[in-house]
């Protein structure tokens, strides 16, 4: 656990650094990435890991849970920000984005890897591909859409018609388990730790891009809205998971686990896109990885 921290921190700082560095060919570098991951690496790990995994009902009503906590923290977002916070749009639509995504992908893989074993990948990626891809695809894109200070570009079916993870995933899910070899397991595992890497890099040259475009001070301040990202996000998310799996049906620990993650980094993607508050944006994934890293290493310690 301590190497894993040491890695997302040194990939996020190269990317700083090589944003300041190299400016343009640091962003196109961090473009790059995200495209092998979302094109290459993801939909193999998704294809491979759902091939394997043994659907039983907390796992299959597991994922019907996690919607519903999810759908009542972006809920509750919505009102803290516009009755309580009183924000205006875009930084109510950047809220309520942080709090629904979840960064299931990039670093909750590694963690369910490194924190209860391999063969918790499966349902990790279940996680991933069936739960947070159609949140960004579907929940957060609309919610960008109408919140941000720019109008959405109508590309919002095509890029739902061109999400290879979504596809992988459902091959996946009708794939005998032969499918997905044990070579091609352990490949799959290897392939969870470049994604972390390559993410974290991404990460690290979006917030030296931002920083240098004043939308990010370092360290973030920790503003009223912030505070609300991390009660909902890592508070209330799993809290809610928790006690729905007591009352309807147990869940395997790994969808506990996706449930605590802190936001997504693709919530930049969106606020770039759609004209979100990207200094709130920026701030809660900061905040929310640091957080959870801190966490995981002290449970790690700890047992």
């Amino acid at each position: 656990m301590i190497a894993l921290a040491a890695a997302i921190v040194a990939c996020t700082a190269l990317g700083v650094w090589a944003d300041r560095r190299r400016g343009d060919a640091a962003r196109r570098a961090a473009h790059g990435a995200l495209d092998a991951i979302f094109y290459g690496l993801l939909p193999f790990v998704t294809f491979v890991a759902l091939a394997r995994l043994h659907i039983t009902a907390g796992v299959g009503g597991g994922i019907g849970l996690i919607y519903v906590e999810l759908l009542a923290a972006t809920v509750l977002a919505w009102f803290t920000a516009t009755r309580v916070l009183h924000l205006p749009r875009p930084s109510t639509g950047a809220l309520m984005v942080v709090v629904m995504l979840a960064n299931t992908g990039f670093l909750g893989l590694a963690l369910a890897v490194a924190l209860l074993g391999s063969s918790s990948l499966s349902e990790a990626t279940a996680v991933d591909s069936l739960v947070s891809g159609p949140m960004f695809y579907i929940g957060a894109f609309l919610v960008a859409a109408h919140f941000g200070d720019r109008p959405g570009s109508g590309r919002l079916l095509t890029r739902m018609s061109r999400n290879p993870p979504l596809v992988a995933a459902v091959a996946g899910l009708i794939a005998p388990a032969s499918a997905a070899p044990h070579a091609l397991v352990t490949i799959a595992h290897a392939a969870v730790w470049v994604m972390l890497a390559a993410g974290f890099f991404a990460l690290g040259v979006n917030l030296g891009a931002e920083a240098e475009d004043g939308a990010l001070p370092f360290p973030p301040p920790l503003t009223p809205p912030v505070f609300v990202v991390l009660a909902l996000r890592l508070a209330l998310a799993p809290a809610l998971l928790a006690g729905l799996a007591a009352l309807v049906v147990r869940v395997p620990h790994a969808y506990l686990l996706q449930a605590a993650m802190p936001s997504g980094i693709n919530s930049l993607v969106l606020g770039h896109a759609y004209g979100l508050d990207l200094r709130l944006v920026s701030s809660a994934i900061a905040w929310t990885t640091t957080i959870v890293l801190v966490w995981a290493l002290i449970g790690s310690l700890v047992t």
